[in-house]
């Protein structure tokens, strides 16, 4: 099991009693620990497609209920995702869900769209959290207390937890539009850039949920040809 690297705190013991045999609560017992909890776990869904808004997540989990099967979400069978859903919907002291649209993405760039998803996120939680732990390289610009995890979906239970709702809600949102342009085969491809779903552009044109600053890959059948 990949050991987090530990926060520099101004107790050395503050993770003496840590209960747990699994490392991916460690940071934010520490956190905890040091009196700078609630901890939020963040991370978002969909900032590489060509379709579709992004989407991201906050949840602050509950130390003494804890669910060791939450991962990335990414790994996870879809039926397994709905559940793990469920259960972090039920059992995080709290949890929300913010989007950036199509509109936005195209307006600011995906990286700051990302953000403004996150910070959405954030403000919706009922529990303000004093230490905020996001997937990635980078912190949430415009929030303080926000601290990068790299690989966080993957070894912090928080993330990952944040990564199951992220995707499963963007998911919804992506049949939903699905149902209304059944030739992209968004049920399928949640917007990125898979060969049918570029055939399809080629074919029918943009929908109005393309994002208009994303490159369209060359027509996957015409690719290699001189």
């Amino acid at each position: 099991m990949k050991t987090l690297q530990k926060i520099p705190s101004l107790f050395p013991s503050a993770l003496v009693n840590y209960p747990f045999t699994d490392d991916r609560f460690q940071k934010e017992w520490e956190l905890n620990e040091l009196c700078l909890g609630p901890v939020a776990g963040v991370d978002e869904a969909g900032r590489g497609p060509l379709a579709g808004p992004v989407t991201a997540a906050a949840v602050i989990l509950n130390p003494d209920d804890l669910n060791w099967s939450l991962r990335d979400s990414k790994k996870v069978p879809a039926g397994e995702r709905d559940q793990l859903k469920q259960w972090v919907m039920d059992h995080a002291r709290s949890w929300a869900i913010g989007w950036a649209s199509v509109e936005e993405i195209d307006r600011f760039n995906i990286l700051q769209a990302t953000f403004l998803a996150m910070r959405r996120a954030l403000d919706q939680l009922t529990i303000r959290p004093k230490s905020i732990l996001v997937d990635g390289k980078l912190k949430i610009a415009g929030v303080t207390g926000s601290s990068p995890v790299v690989s966080g979906d993957s070894v912090c239970l928080s993330i990952s937890a944040a990564s199951i709702l992220a995707k499963t809600a963007r998911d919804g949102y992506m049949q939903t539009l699905h149902d209304q342009f059944p030739g992209y085969h968004f049920q399928s491809n949640a917007g990125y850039a898979t060969a049918n779903h570029i055939r399809a552009i080629y074919e029918h044109g943009l929908t109005p949920h393309h994002r208009r600053s994303f490159r369209i890959p060359s027509h996957p059948d015409h690719r290699d040809q001189s």
